[in-house]
């Protein structure tokens, strides 16, 4: 989240927000782990989340998470600056090493395009990080 907070701060600082982006693309992927393959998927997802956002300036946000009381239940918020952002990404080789090497440890993969409900307010949500 640390990651995504400072890019995310860093493109506003730029004066670029996201209500001036229409092009943004944003998803959830909603992934189902099997139980004996975790720890190694979630190995692979850090190093991959990691590598995305200090590597891709297009990627402004991998965020992965999973739901309290159900570990397999993974759910990942991507942020791309463009559609080409986001296809330039399935390119890289941090993206195809965790997508190969974890492709038998997915039991359910959907990809959910998002829309934002209020674009201005969103840059709002950021400016407050660092606040005490």
């Amino acid at each position: 989240m640390k990651f995504c907070i400072t890019i995310l701060l860093a493109i506003l600082s730029s004066s670029i927000t996201l209500a001036q982006n229409p092009g943004m693309m944003v998803r959830i992927a909603e992934i189902e782990v099997h139980a004996n393959h975790l720890e190694a998927y979630k190995t692979f997802l850090e190093e991959e989340a990691r590598a995305s956002i200090q590597l891709e300036r297009g990627v402004i946000c991998i965020y992965p998470m999973f739901q309290k009381g159900a570990p397999t239940q993974v759910r990942i918020l991507e942020i791309y600056a463009s559609r080409e952002a986001y296809e330039a990404h399935l390119r890289t080789p941090h993206f195809q090493k965790y997508k190969t090497g974890t492709q038998q440890m997915v039991k359910s993969l959907k990809l959910v395009d998002m829309d934002a409900l209020d674009p201005k307010t969103m840059a709002l949500i950021f400016s407050k990080h660092g606040r005490k």
